[in-house]
């Protein structure tokens, strides 16, 4: 079967990252395929290379990065959410004449219409967070 999933809430202050991150890794196990992930609300803080948890917590970002890595997923972050955050890619550093970036490796910054198209490429659309 082919996932998207959606999530919307942060790494760290409710489950959702973490539901939806063992979710697609369990999928793949099985045999799925994880067509998109999209980081809607406060999920797109599940996005950011300036995370720097506790050595013996989990880092939540770099576990989606390793497994779009390792399964060639689609880790998108709405644009207009992670504007309101302060999430910007380089192409969005330079537009917005900031001085750096912070989206963690793998990471793309999109609209909606590519939670649109997973909504319909997917079979099954998952949402993780309110």
């Amino acid at each position: 079967m082919l996932f998207g999933i959606l999530v919307n809430e942060g790494p760290y202050q409710h489950q959702a990252s973490d539901s939806a991150y063992l979710f697609a890794k369990a999928a793949i196990e099985e045999g799925h395929k994880i067509f998109r992930v999209f980081f809607y609300h406060d999920g797109v803080n599940n996005g950011t290379r300036l995370a720097t948890p506790p050595q013996d917590d989990r880092h939540i970002p770099n576990r989606w990065s390793e497994l779009a890595k390792e399964h060639e997923i689609d880790l998108v972050l709405c644009v207009a959410a992670a504007q309101r955050r302060g999430m910007v890619d380089p192409d969005e550093m330079k537009r917005n004449k900031k001085d750096a970036d912070n989206i963690a490796e793998k990471f793309r910054i999109s609209g909606l219409g590519q939670l649109i198209e997973a909504g319909v490429q997917a079979e099954r659309l998952i949402t993780f967070g309110d």
